[in-house]
């Protein structure tokens, strides 16, 4: 039942958001769904990860979010849709159910979203709230759990009605409804319709889009969002913004994203405001979207924003198993490694066939990370089976990495075919984050939108990567002038490619990694050290952990300044306003609770056995790896120490907390495993039988050995 409203001033704007539950890109289509085509034809979209606090977000979570402008959701973890709301006598309008209970749970979680958020800021600014659909309360009620006005459905929705309030919600709930009538599976999870079910679900969705349409006052913005999933996986779903200023079609995006056609639900309230010409509060933590306007027709944006969601699925699916695979693969190059070393019975030859045969399979290890990323240059999801398709393009790749790095005559050196993987893996990444961090997104060892973590920049396993490879290619790189004893030239290239990682890792505009910077500054200013033959105690070591917090520290001062700050300024706001001590807490329980991210800990467990066994400790091969590969290369040893160094510290200050270090063990040990099976090779080829160990601080016996490389 309508009321009226007392008359006051209202926000400069004017509103419309329609929330369609469960609705996906390849749902739209010409013919069953007209309105909702002609509005991704007239305007501009945009595929909508819609992530809240849990793996799947139900209608109650995606209004709450819209209503909080943070993530947030139902404390009863329910997935139906949200209940019929209160009656709000004498006053009129509807009030949310258990409102207070909500407040208090979303309050109490790592977000510490404000529900009410949205209706307050418009009160606040002298509007009100109409509200249609139970949905729809929870999506615009204020702080009090109160709109102003509601209706139950649109047609209960007069002329009269629609221009009284600026901003305005409709729920529109046949597709999600759809979905709960398919059921659950024996598992309890959700039971997709049939195709017939699902076009018959939107068609009936369109229908009453259409009729908000009609009835909305001219010079109204419309946002439309597909604000929760109906599936029992999520999903991309539909976004779609027309009116007012996205009066052109095109793509939208937001600074939250930084990627063409990919907006967030929390960007929705954002939007909202903007439009209304309201204030944004600091609580609310998203970006507006904005428009790119595209010349493609709407038949090509709406396939493009179906594919995104596609790709999504693709990786979502093999994602975790990708690493049980990948350490696992590890585990038994290790062993075959250590069987290698076993068999010293043959020949001269037999021998050094299994521990070239060996290196190669190492280097091939050490290249899959790269791999892993350049495979989002080939549109690997559009194949008829996407996971074996992936699995192909990464061998691809792997195997070409690999014949890039024996190609040359630098394929006898023991550090140089690694340095060639080593740079192509820090080259891409870095390229990749300039230039907007494409290959970042939808892959193995990057990030994805539905699990909404990141969209820009370095993720933790990117960050991993990316640190290990440019400190093991700043220390092979200075080889050369150490060979020539010009430690000042040495020092000069960590110091060139340190500075250059730090800012490509640390800078907004890039990679905008917080716990990476304070990793890598002490881990550079130690391989400076390292190089020239200089000691580091854990006095200087602490000193640059303190530099790294300094550059970091100084980075989020300089972005808090900005108009749009990323998480970067956030931190500094924060800490300015004394509550960066929750963001720091909330950070250390999440890297603690990565102990039980099982594939990363036994993979991490794994190589620290090997590294200390088969590569430090002689033991019953009778030979260290680490040892051979030492007299062979002056800068073998910073560089194993460093790589150690910065795994370990990124560990420690990045919330994904043992994911660091185990994928920085990805790349660095089947290199440096590498490195020493050739280091092997050319003492035997040299006649040297059976190398000498190294003594018992693990330093080499200082023999020269028979080949430099």
């Amino acid at each position: 039942m309508l009321s009226a409203a007392p008359a006051a001033a209202e926000p400069a704007g004017r509103v419309v958001v329609i929330g369609v539950p469960g609705l996906l890109w390849s749902d739209v289509d010409e013919e069953n769904t007209p309105a909702l085509w002609g509005l991704a034809e007239d305007g501009a979209d945009a595929a909508l990860s819609v992530r809240t606090t849990r793996r799947l977000t139900c209608p109650t979570d995606g209004w709450l979010t819209v209503s909080a402008g943070q993530r947030a959701r139902s404390p009863h973890g329910d997935c139906g849709l949200p209940a019929s709301p209160g009656t709000a006598a004498p006053e009129g309008g509807a009030v949310a159910p258990g409102w207070a209970a909500i407040k208090k749970d979303n309050a109490g979680t790592g977000y510490h979203a404000k529900v009410g958020l949205l209706g307050d800021a418009v009160h606040a600014a002298g509007g009100c709230t109409l509200a249609v659909g139970p949905g729809a309360v929870f999506g615009l009620a204020d702080g009090n759990g109160r709109v102003d006005r509601y209706a139950a459905t649109p047609g209960e929705v007069k002329a009269d009605d629609w221009a009284a309030c600026p901003v305005a919600a409709v729920a529109v709930d046949e597709v999600f409804r759809a979905s709960l009538g398919a059921g659950v599976d024996a598992d309890g999870r959700q039971i997709e319709p049939g195709a017939r079910e699902r076009a018959a679900a939107a068609a009936a969705a369109d229908r009453r889009v259409g009729r908000v349409l009609a009835s909305v006052p001219d010079g109204t913005t419309v946002l439309l969002a597909g604000l929760a999933d109906a599936s029992a996986d999520p999903h991309l779903h539909v976004a779609i913004a027309t009116g007012g200023e996205f009066d052109s079609p095109g793509y939208l995006t937001s600074t939250a994203t930084r990627q063409q056609g990919l907006v967030t639900l929390t960007d929705l309230t954002a939007t909202a405001l903007r439009v209304l010409g309201v204030e944004q509060p600091d609580d609310a933590v998203g970006s507006a979207w904005t428009a790119e306007a595209s010349d493609d027709p709407a038949a090509d944006r709406v396939e493009a924003l179906d594919d995104d969601d596609v790709a999504a699925q693709g990786i979502s699916a093999v994602q975790t198993s990708f690493y049980w695979v990948l350490f696992a693969a590890q585990l038994v190059a290790y062993g075959a490694a250590a069987l290698a070393l076993r068999r010293t019975g043959r020949d001269r030859r037999s021998r050094s066939r299994i521990l070239g045969g060996t290196r190669v399979i190492a280097l091939f290890g050490g290249a899959v990370p790269a791999a892993t990323f350049l495979t989002g240059l080939l549109p690997w999801w559009r194949a008829s089976n996407p996971t074996a398709m992936l699995v192909v393009t990464v061998l691809g790749f792997g195997a070409l990495l690999t014949g890039l790095a024996l190609a040359g005559p630098w394929r006898r050196s023991v550090f140089l075919p690694g340095l060639v993987i080593t740079a192509v893996t820090a080259l891409v990444l870095a390229i990749d984050v300039m230039t907007g961090s494409n290959l970042q997104l939808n892959t193995l060892m990057g990030y994805t939108a539905l699990v909404a973590g990141r969209f820009y920049g370095f993720g933790n396993q990117a960050f991993a990567l990316f640190a290990v490879a440019a400190i093991l290619t700043a220390a092979w790189l200075t080889e050369f002038p150490l060979r020539r004893e010009r430690k000042t030239v040495a020092v000069g290239v960590v110091a060139a490619i340190g500075v250059a990682a730090v800012a490509v890792d640390g800078l907004p505009a890039w990679g905008s990694d917080f716990g990476g910077v304070m990793a890598m500054v002490p881990a550079f200013a130690m391989l400076g050290m390292l190089v020239t033959g200089r000691r580091v105690s854990l006095v200087k070591l602490g000193g640059f952990c303190v530099a790294g917090a300094a550059v970091v520290l100084g980075i989020s001062y300089w972005n808090a300044q900005s108009a749009n700050p990323t998480h970067l300024g956030r931190f500094w706001q924060d800490l300015v306003a004394g509550e960066a001590w929750g963001v720091v807490v909330r950070k250390f329980n999440a890297m603690i609770g990565s102990l039980g991210y099982w594939a990363y800990t036994v993979a991490l467990i794994a190589a620290v056995i090997f590294l200390f066994f088969v590569l430090v400790r002689p033991t019953r091969w009778r030979v260290s790896l680490l040892g051979r590969a030492y007299e062979h290369s002056r800068t073998m040893r910073p560089a194993v120490i460093c790589a150690l160094a910065v795994g370990l510290i990124g560990m420690l200050v990045n919330d994904s907390g043992v994911v660091i270090l185990s994928v920085a063990f990805s790349l660095a040990t089947p290199l440096i495993l590498a490195a020493g099976l050739r280091s092997l090779e050319i003492d035997l080829n040299a006649g040297r039988e059976t190398p000498e160990p190294p003594g018992p601080r693990g330093e080499p016996t200082g023999r020269p050995s028979a080949e430099r490389s």
